[in-house]
C-alpha cells in the first residue's frame, strides 16, 4: 500500500504516519507546513525509505494534482485541517477556504488518479473528521454513525461541510470514501495551544491554569496512538462507504481532568505546593459544547478496535512525554501568535 496522508506534521497526521510506517507502508506525507505543523514531529522516520515528504496545501489544486501523478498513491488519509476552535472564531475564513475547499480540491484530485487507474475497488479515500459536527450533547446520550449534524462554532461547521462533500462523492462519483468522527485526541506531540499542553505547561511555568467558564463541561478523550490504530483499522478493514465515531470511553469535566494532570504533576514534578492551586477560571469561549461523548460499537464489533490505554494511563504517559521534552514544546511556543488566548469575542 502506498498511503497518502494530508497533514502529516501534524498532531494526529504525525501519529497516523509514525504508526503506518512501523506497519510497512509506504507513506507519502503532503504538509502544508503551517503554524500547527512540526517537522520534528517525524524526526523517528523522515530517513526510513518508506517515507516522503511533499510541501503543499490543499488548498493547491494544481499540487495536488502533480503529487497524485508522482506518487500513484492506493489510499488516501485525510487529516490536513484548520483545528483550532478559538482561531476559527477570530479568523473564519481560513477554515472554510482549508477544510472546505482543500477537501473539493484533494476528493477531485482523488476521483481523477482512481478513474485514471481503472476505479480499483481496493482504493479508499478515508477523511478524518470530529465529533464537534453533531454538536452538544445533554447529560444522557452519545454520538453515534446516525447523529444528526448540529455544528456550533465556526470549525464544526466547516467540518461538517466537509463531511458532506466527501459522502457525496461517494454517492454521486462512486468514489470509495470512508469517514470517521473522533473524539478529543491528547498525547505526546500535541500542539501547545489545546488544553492539556496549556495545563502541563502553564503548571510548570508557574503561571494561571484557565478553566473555560465553570469548568463543567464534559469530553470524551482518545489517546492519539490509540486513534492512529482505529484510523488504520478502518483503511485496511472497511467495506467503502462506511462511518465511524472513534472515542477513547473515557468521559471526563474539564475540571477533574485538570485537577487529575496537576496531580500527576505533584507526583512527578513536585513544587512544595498543589499545582492545582494555580487553576483560574475564565470567561467561556461563544458556543462551547457542553457535553460530547461517542459511541464507539460499531468500529469495535465490525473491526474489533478498542481503546489500548485507559485516561489516567494515558494522561500519565502524556505528562511525562512533556516533561521529557521541553525542547519541543518551547520552541513551537516561540512561534508568533502561540499561547495567546483567542476566540473571546464572536465576530
Amino acid at each position: 500500500m502506498t498511503l497518502l496522508v494530508t497533514g502529516g506534521a501534524g498532531f494526529i497526521g504525525s501519529a497516523a504516519v509514525r504508526a503506518a510506517i512501523a506497519r510497512g507502508m509506504r507513506v507519502v506525507n503532503v504538509d502544508a507546513l503551517t503554524y500547527a505543523a512540526c517537522s520534528n514531529n517525524l524526526k523517528n522516520v523522515q530517513d526510513n525509505p518508506l517515507y516522503s515528504f511533499v510541501k503543499a496545501d490543499i488548498r493547491d489544486a494544481a499540487a495536488l494534482s502533480q503529487v497524485f501523478e508522482a506518487h500513484s498513491p492506493t489510499a488516501v488519509m485525510h487529516l490536513a485541517a484548520e483545528s483550532h476552535v478559538d482561531r476559527s472564531i477570530d479568523g473564519p475564513c481560513v477554515f472554510v477556504e482549508t477544510n472546505v475547499t482543500g477537501t473539493f480540491n484533494l476528493l477531485e484530485a482523488a476521483r481523477t488518479h482512481w478513474v485514471s487507474q481503472g476505479k480499483p475497488r481496493t482504493f479508499r479515500f478515508l477523511h478524518v473528521s470530529t465529533d464537534e459536527v453533531f454538536g452538544s450533547l445533554g447529560e444522557a446520550g452519545k454520538f453515534s454513525e446516525t447523529t444528526p449534524y448540529a455544528p456550533r462554532s465556526p470549525y464544526s461547521a466547516s467540518k461538517a461541510a466537509s463531511d458532506h462533500l466527501v459522502r457525496a462523492w461517494g454517492e454521486t462519483y462512486g468514489l470509495p470514501v470512508l469517514l470517521t468522527n473522533c473524539s478529543n485526541n491528547y498525547g505526546p506531540y500535541h500542539f501547545p495551544e489545546k488544553l492539556i499542553p496549556v495545563v502541563i505547561i502553564n503548571a510548570l511555568a508557574g503561571k494561571d491554569i484557565p478553566i473555560y467558564g465553570t469548568g463543567e463541561n464534559i469530553r470524551d478523550w482518545l489517546f492519539v496512538d490509540d486513534h492512529a490504530d482505529a484510523l488504520l483499522a478502518v483503511l485496511k478493514g472497511s467495506a467503502a462507504n462506511r462511518s465511524y465515531t472513534i472515542g477513547g470511553n473515557n468521559e471526563v469535566r474539564n475540571i477533574d481532568l485538570v485537577k487529575t494532570i496537576c496531580a500527576l504533576l505533584d507526583d512527578k514534578r513536585p513544587t512544595g505546593s498543589p499545582y492545582a492551586d494555580q487553576i483560574a477560571f475564565v470567561s467561556d469561549r461563544p458556543g462551547h459544547d457542553e457535553r460530547t461523548a461517542i459511541d464507539a460499537s460499531r468500529i469495535s464489533a465490525e473491526l474489533g478496535w478498542r481503546p489500548s490505554v485507559t485516561l489516567h494511563e494515558g494522561l500519565e504517559k502524556t505528562v511525562q512525554w512533556f516533561l521529557d521534552n521541553e525542547d519541543w514544546w518551547r520552541a513551537i511556543l516561540a512561534r508568533d501568535g502561540v499561547g495567546t488566548r483567542l476566540g473571546t469575542i464572536a465576530a
